[in-house]
């Protein structure tokens, strides 16, 4: 299903790269990847690092050290036992803890890779990571907040968040529900809302810093 979406997307709309942010603790498939690159002809982009701790138990005893080490290998060396690498953090989970978003901002310091993120779904949490990725060196201008369609609910704080440097992406297209199922507390925006949303980007300024995208990571979702 996916290679078949690949193929239409690009016979229609054109485009020859697609960035995948499936990284360790979401079951990243590396040889698929690799041959649906070859199937399409569209280059797949890798995504390394750590999402959220609850997904990857396993490595959560792992210092700072320990997780830019093994990004910077699969970045420069190649990831899952191939030669294949890595050409983006992300995305990065950042939930209770602060060692995966510190060891991707040294990593980014070390090889200036672009860092994109997994916000929490609060909305003082992309400030808060920002804050904690720049302490540990990171350049926020290599940096890309996902999901702020379902973060930021007003455009003022929307707006006050671009003014931080890093890139505002939007991810949720196509999703239109009553509600945010995973905080049944927010009312999910719809397509009009994410984009009245980016125009007042657009009317601030912050044109070439936004990014738009798919949050597809389950197959009812394509």
């Amino acid at each position: 299903l996916m290679i078949d979406s690949m193929h239409f997307i690009l016979q229609k709309y054109g485009g020859g790269t697609m960035v995948d942010n499936t990284n360790l603790g979401i079951s990243r498939d590396i040889n698929f990847l690799k041959q649906a690159s070859e199937k399409t002809g569209v280059n797949i982009v890798a995504g390394t690092g750590y999402y959220v701790e609850s997904s990857r138990p396993e490595t959560v005893k792992l210092t700072v050290e320990e997780m830019a080490a093994h990004m910077k290998r699969e970045l420069q060396d190649g990831c899952d036992g191939s030669s294949i690498k890595c050409g983006v953090i992300g995305e990065v989970g950042c939930t209770s803890e602060k060692r995966a978003l510190q060891a991707a901002a040294q990593v980014n310091v070390d090889i200036g890779c672009p860092v994109i993120i997994h916000p929490g779904r609060d909305d003082k949490a992309p400030q808060e990571i920002v804050r904690v990725y720049q302490e540990a060196g990171g350049k926020v201008d290599k940096l890309i907040m996902s999901h702020l369609d379902r973060t930021f609910l007003s455009e003022d704080k929307l707006v006050e968040f671009a003014a931080l440097g890093c890139y505002c992406e939007f991810d949720l297209f196509g999703i239109e529900l009553t509600h945010y199922q995973q905080k049944e507390s927010v009312d999910m925006p719809g397509d009009a809302t994410r984009i009245k949303s980016i125009k007042s980007l657009i009317n601030s300024g912050y044109e070439d810093k936004i990014t738009i995208s798919q949050d597809i990571h389950t197959k009812h979702r394509m």
